[in-house]
């Protein structure tokens, strides 16, 4: 929430991009998208944002906000889409149901999972390790100098959707809930555990390229079911399947802009994500050109969002 709002505006790559324009011959105009601070995230913006400018001709600004910040913006009209959301039905219920400042844009077809992990090494050597019931049994295995004494669990950005101080609290673990910063911090400690053999049990999620790297085991927390996650002081259960879906707000769904029609139409797998998110992270290229990577091995697909623009 106190994320302060960082504006990047891509520039529009010359002169000629300024002449393009969409098949339909509408004007783009100015595209305000999003972008939360995972890489999967930004794989999806940037592949949109740069068929949007070299294809519609749109002016892009990339967003850098926090997910309910990024939310609040396109109830304003300063943000014209999110093009990753998790659930959040809270802000579904305040900005689509009551409000209806924002709208629902369709599934981008990936398939969302959030849960603790452990590196491979130790799941190996103490196979209990993955079914919750065992982890007060090797709690002092976690123990750090921020846990105060119990075993640690290592969280993300303190903006991702998270149960986790609840969960600690209702099934009765000996742990505290110690916040690690950002998707970058989180897979450097499970590198770093998975190569020192040190314990670490951490909140991750998929899809995420990382998981190509070090296949990290998941613990099977209390099974899910359709509504034991109503109460947040409550939950006692796992994460639910996120079926991830992209956001507008009513000012840009009723703009005529043909890159409404893009963002509605973009869909993908996670392998696809993963692998525009493994150019960006393992392999350091600049989004953009990550982006128009994917875009240029991948034309068939690309037809597909593009038709109606």
């Amino acid at each position: 929430m106190a994320a302060a709002l960082a504006v990047t505006v891509s520039a529009c790559g010359g002169g000629n991009i300024k002449e393009t324009k969409s098949a339909s011959g509408k004007s783009c105009g100015t595209v305000n998208i999003a972008v939360n601070p995972w890489t999967g995230y930004e794989a999806n913006a940037y592949v949109i944002g740069h068929l949007a400018k070299t294809k519609l001709g749109c002016t892009v600004n990339y967003q850098d906000v926090k997910e309910e910040v990024g939310w609040q913006g396109m109830s304003a009209g300063t943000t014209d889409t999110i093009v990753e959301n998790w659930g959040h039905p809270d802000l579904v219920k305040k900005y689509v149901d009551q409000q209806k400042t924002v709208q629902d844009a369709g599934l981008t077809k990936n398939e969302g999972i959030i849960g603790w992990y452990v590196p491979p090494w130790m799941a190996q050597k103490y196979p209990d390790i993955t079914d919750w019931k065992n982890l007060n049994k090797y709690a002092d295995l976690f123990k750090t100098s921020e846990s105060g004494g119990k075993g640690q669990l290592l969280d993300g950005d303190p903006s991702y959707v998270t149960n986790d101080e609840a969960l600690v609290k209702n099934l009765h673990l000996n742990y505290k809930v110690v916040v690690g910063g950002s998707e970058a911090a989180l897979i450097q400690s499970f590198r770093s555990a998975e190569k020192n053999k040190t314990p670490l049990l951490a909140y991750f999620y998929q899809p995420d390229w990382f998981f190509s790297e070090i296949p990290l085991v998941k613990v099977n927390l209390p099974k899910y079911t359709p509504g034991c996650d109503s109460d947040p002081a409550k939950v006692a259960c796992d994460y639910p399947p996120y079926k991830l879906n992209k956001l507008v707000s009513k000012k840009f769904a009723d703009s005529g802009s043909p890159a409404y029609t893009l963002v509605k139409n973009f869909q993908w797998t996670n392998d696809d994500q993963n692998k525009v998110a493994e150019y960006i992270a393992k392999d350091k290229m600049d989004p953009d050109a990550a982006a128009k990577k994917w875009i240029d091995d991948n034309p068939d697909m690309v037809k597909q969002w593009l038709q109606g623009t």
